[in-house]
């Protein structure tokens, strides 16, 4: 969406949530080529005469409106997934089983697998695993590894909870040889042995398989993401404050379907890009968006993605068709009404905010509602 018009004729009503960044002067060059390709659209229509009017013929007619209306401003950005991880066996051995790339791990599952068999499980963490746990011991890893248990149906919320969460116990060690025997250990030990498992912040998605079967099951393994879908934007400094966590998006796919998202984080540290050949450096901080609907993105991973923000609103606007202006001269519009009797009269407007998705414009100036404006033929 756009605004029409040059950027000192636009108003900005009282109860519109004003970004006067993008509406004005940041948008000044995206909104005349806008005005331009509406122009030689034909939505722009030339003004007869004002003398005329009278006897001019309406193709066609709509009624002035009150609306909420708003505008966008398109922003290129990347579909992929969140996070990156390193995963880094511990343990020693040889690796006998690997995933494969795409591949999603959850909670309790197997990374991969060691020696005759041996499972190495992925739980859910953020305090790596740096020791063999075994009764007795307490700390954040303990603590984890109980939540784990408890969230796999391995052991007792009442029972861990009534010994500490964060100590090793009875019901922990219980806990440990069911998790392995779910995962075919035959007679696994009450302890959990360094390398045993893996801790990460949740499901990951594998996208490279670093270690090589036979190879040592110690040093990188596994390189992965999460498996939440993000759609990034590098978003240009001057606009930074036209964007807010929390503000509803819609994120077009490269299919050209549309998706709800909401913008979940606007960054504060600035990236310069280096020059590129007939461009000029960029300084801009990252921001993210979330899926409304994650699974409209289906497996896509950095594909390109357009994200539509509205930048400009207006709440109850006098508005009508974008084919209803007349243009006169550089930033002077006209609407012709048709009055009774084939009666006809042209009345001076200034265009605001441009709303895409419903065909209409803001305008000012001595208009009704319900009063009919000429607009172009279809």
């Amino acid at each position: 969406m756009t605004v029409i018009g040059e950027a000192d004729a636009i108003v900005e009503p009282a109860g519109s949530r004003g970004r006067r960044g993008w509406v004005t002067a940041g948008l000044v060059v995206v909104l005349a080529a806008g005005a331009a390709s509406a122009w030689a659209a034909g939505a722009f229509n030339t003004a007869a005469s004002p003398g005329g009017g009278s006897a001019l013929v309406a193709p066609a007619t709509a009624a002035v409106v009150r609306v909420d209306i708003a505008a966008t401003t398109p922003l290129p950005a990347t579909l992929g997934y969140a996070g990156s991880y390193t995963v880094t066996g511990q343990g020693g051995g040889t690796l006998t089983s690997l995933p494969q790339p795409g591949q999603v791990i959850r909670q309790g599952q197997a990374l991969y697998q060691t020696g005759n068999g041996a499972p190495v499980a992925l739980l859910y963490g953020t305090v790596p695993a740096w020791r063999s746990l075994t009764e007795g011991l307490t700390g954040a890893d303990v603590s984890q590894l109980n939540h784990d248990l408890v969230a796999l149906g391995d052991a007792a919320s009442a029972q861990v909870a009534a010994a500490g969460w964060d100590y090793y116990s009875w019901e922990t060690a219980i806990g440990v040889q069911q998790l392995e025997q779910h995962l075919g250990v035959v007679n696994p030990p009450p302890s959990l042995a360094l390398g045993r498992v893996v801790f990460e912040p949740g499901a990951v998605r594998v996208t490279q398989v670093t270690g090589s079967l036979g190879g040592p099951a110690s040093g990188p393994v596994l390189a992965a993401t999460s498996d939440e879908h993000v759609v990034t934007i590098a978003l240009d400094v001057s606009q930074e404050s036209e964007v807010a966590a929390g503000d509803a998006v819609s994120v077009t796919l490269p299919d050209g379907s549309a998706t709800p998202g909401v913008v979940s984080s606007v960054g504060t540290v600035a990236t310069t890009s280096a020059a590129q050949q007939g461009q000029s450096s960029a300084t801009t901080v990252p921001v993210t968006v979330t899926l409304s609907n994650p699974a409209a993105a289906g497996s896509l991973d950095q594909a390109p993605v357009t994200v539509n923000i509205t930048t400009a609103t207006a709440h109850d606007a006098l508005a009508v068709p974008v084919t209803a202006l007349l243009a006169r001269a550089p930033g002077r519009y006209l609407v012709e009404i048709a009055g009774p009797g084939s009666t006809r009269r042209f009345v001076p407007v200034t265009p605001g905010i441009f709303d895409d998705n419903s065909g209409l414009v803001q305008v000012t100036g001595a208009l009704s509602v319900g009063e009919r404006v000429v607009v172009a033929s279809s």
